[in-house]
């Protein structure tokens, strides 16, 4: 399968990968890539702040539209320090957990604010 590479630096312009509207941004394009069959490795060379902001954005929300197997096939990372692979393992985690039964996910959340 051929492969393109995203590079996190070039694609927001900064050494900070931190705001939603790029992690949307990046979404999309990993998104479009995946859909017409080519896998995806994300380049993280130079990016000196990651946040789970972004990372959700980004990454998370690509559990709404794949599976696990197909990512973990398709969806590579380089050059990610492993202070922020830890926090991208927690995105991945709750988004996992959170797609794999959005209703009551959403349900807990409403009645925890509920109770307040």
């Amino acid at each position: 399968m051929e492969q393109k590479t995203i590079n996190i630096f070039d694609f927001v312009g900064s050494k900070a990968a931190v705001s939603t509207e790029d992690g949307d941004g990046l979404f999309k394009k990993i998104s479009a890539f995946l859909e017409k069959g080519f896998g995806v490795v994300l380049n993280f060379i130079n990016i000196e702040t990651l946040t789970s902001t972004f990372l959700n954005a980004a990454i998370g929300q690509l559990y709404s539209k794949f599976d696990s197997p197909f990512l973990k096939e398709n969806l590579k990372v380089d050059n990610l320090c492993s202070e922020d692979r830890e926090l991208m393992i927690k995105v991945i985690d709750r988004a996992k957990e959170y797609f794999k039964d959005k209703e009551n996910v959403e349900k807990d959340i409403r009645e925890a604010f509920d109770d307040e």
